[in-house]
């Protein structure tokens, strides 16, 4: 039985390294078009790729964890929280990705439970941590609606996803809720 078929033991997060191993990672799920279909960027198709995202992109992201389940290390999935700009710095927003074969385990929901406790804790001027969700992302937004996220409502034609803007929910959790 693989570790996919488990139901895990642990789920940690680590920061991502340079390494051939985060890079073969990577490529696994964001090299997944299912993965990747509701994502800014188109799946990866090759290492070098996987390589200078990590270095150039994950590296210097100021919160970008890897998510491992069991003992292993090896990231399944990655969870970042990019803080809102200068006045703004009372906000943040947070995404997610997680390899499919991990996908309807309750994995994603628990990174997020884990992510929203520590990011208020890191960050005390923090006050609202926001997800957006495409309408159509059923499954991110049970996510977030299992982490205590809050559905403020429908933003229409508010990004562009892979050439065509799309309609996007959007959900907050409050530095207040969590008291």
């Amino acid at each position: 039985m693989s570790e996919a078929d488990k139901s895990p033991p642990e789920i940690t997060l680590r920061k991502f390294d340079l390494t051939p191993s985060d890079v073969d990672d990577l490529m696994s799920w964001a090299g997944d078009d299912r993965v990747t279909r509701f994502g800014r960027r188109d799946a990866y198709t090759n290492r070098d790729d996987a390589y200078a995202y990590i270095r150039d992109s994950i590296l210097p992201h100021p919160w970008y964890r890897a998510i491992c389940v069991g003992p292993s290390r090896r990231a399944v999935g990655s969870v970042s929280v990019k803080p809102g700009p200068g006045a703004d710095r009372c906000r943040a927003s947070i995404g997610y990705r997680l390899a499919y074969d991990y996908w309807g385990r309750g994995i994603a929901t628990r990174a997020v439970k884990m992510v929203v406790k520590m990011v208020f804790e890191e960050w005390k001027h923090l006050e609202r941590l926001e997800g957006i969700v495409d309408v159509e992302n059923l499954g991110s937004q049970r996510v977030l609606e299992k982490t205590g996220f809050v559905k403020e409502g429908v933003l229409r034609k508010y990004i562009v996803l892979k050439g065509r803007t799309r309609d996007v929910i959007m959900y907050s959790v409050l530095s207040s809720d969590l008291c």
